[in-house]
């Protein structure tokens, strides 16, 4: 009898692990340990810790539909599917020599992994990770491959991506599978070095680092090809060296403008989305990394590189000031806000803690140890165009 009891209660206490929603839920990436921590928002604590993930040092992260299952993207090339309910490794692939992030399908179908080595995107079948598709990213006499960077999702089972070596833009249409179809727009600008896609999938940008400026395409008209825009800005003005290059993933949206970091100087730059040009420029503490918006698009939060890396700016989107302050730390690498936006996650790499702090008081309202942590990502994600 007492087995038979003992036996019920493990069943009872195994199935509340599983009997749990998904929505609070997030990774931290620990780039030192090749591991993730699973966290939960409601609470803010971690429930476990996911080893054996191999080189994190720019690692990122994209969800299933049902946001059980966190798709890991290492620098090794390391594709990982890791089941955030089970607290394990649902599948691995060592997928190329060196990679730079990926994204998920509109279906959940698919995994598009961007590479360095060998240059192109590889696709993979999100269920078993069983290989779909390999686009050689090639240029010039189509022997040359190109480092493939901004790799994004876009509606109707397609993926954009840019080729840093060859100034150009893909759109991979993969809604036969069998047959893949790929789209080229050349001469899109010098050495795209980030990328992003707006909310509802309609424009994507790509940053230039070898020239001023950034090149759009409109994928609801994409008959008319890339357009440069913001191409005079700081023309004629000295800029300072890049420790760390700008991320435009996240970018903040706030009414019709958006808030981008300006490369190799202390500027965030304001864009006026109705005719895409040049509204405004923000002074700010250092080199902006991340320009994130507060789910609301109430304020903006920007983090910096070195030597600054240690101080978060909050920006209202109103008056275009900056309204507070923090230094949570040295290295802080990454901001993730809560779906609704009333507390927002810092990872401080240096000092080997995520810290969580309210949006509105601006005081910290948790602290999680973590080894070397960077990228932070919740499962909201997973609803969400581009991220």
């Amino acid at each position: 009898m007492k087995r038979c009891l003992l036996f019920v209660a493990l069943l009872i206490s195994a199935s509340t692990l599983q009997a749990r929603g998904t929505g609070d839920l997030g990774v931290l990436i620990e780039r030192a340990s090749s591991s993730v921590q699973i966290v939960e928002t409601s609470n803010n604590t971690s429930l476990k810790r996911v080893a054996g993930l191999g080189d994190l040092s720019h690692a990122s992260v994209v969800y299933s539909r049902d946001a059980r299952y966190a798709y890991v993207f290492g620098r090794d090339g390391g594709l990982s599917k890791v089941d955030l309910l089970d607290g394990s490794i649902a599948a691995r692939r060592l997928q190329s020599g060196n990679s730079i992030g990926g994204a998920i399908s509109q279906d959940g179908r698919l995994i598009a992994v961007s590479n360095y080595d060998p240059g192109g995107v590889r696709v993979f079948d999100a269920h078993s990770l069983e290989p779909v598709a390999d686009i050689p990213a090639t240029y010039g006499d189509d022997r040359a491959r190109s480092k493939v960077i901004g790799l994004v999702d876009a509606p109707d089972d397609r993926f954009v991506f840019a080729l840093w070596d060859a100034g150009e833009i893909w759109v991979l249409d993969m809604s036969d599978r069998d047959r893949p179809q790929v789209t080229r727009y050349r001469n899109i600008g010098r050495q795209p070095y980030d990328a992003l896609i707006t909310g509802d999938g309609r424009y994507y940008i790509a940053g230039l680092f070898g020239e001023d400026g950034m090149a759009l395409l409109d994928l609801w008209n994409p008959d008319r090809g890339v357009r440069r825009i913001l191409s005079g800005y700081g023309r004629g003005e000295q800029k300072l060296p890049v420790y760390k290059m700008p991320h435009l993933e996240g970018w903040a949206v706030a009414g019709n403008y958006a808030f981008v970091p300006a490369i190799g100087r202390h500027e965030v730059l304001l864009i006026d989305m109705q005719n895409w040009t040049e509204a405004g420029r923000i002074a700010v503490h250092g080199q902006p990394i991340f320009v994130m918006a507060r789910p609301d698009g109430r304020q903006v939060w920007v983090n910096f590189a070195l030597p600054d890396n240690d101080t978060i700016e909050v920006i209202d989107t109103q008056s275009l000031e900056i309204v507070h302050r923090l230094r949570p730390g040295k290295g802080v690498l990454h901001m993730e806000f809560e779906p609704r936006g009333e507390e927002v996650w810092l990872s401080v790499r240096d000092e080997n803690r995520v810290e969580v702090y309210d949006t509105r008081s601006f005081e910290r309202k948790a602290a999680i140890p973590a080894s070397k942590p960077s990228g932070i990502f919740f499962t909201a994600r997973a609803h969400r165009i581009g991220l």
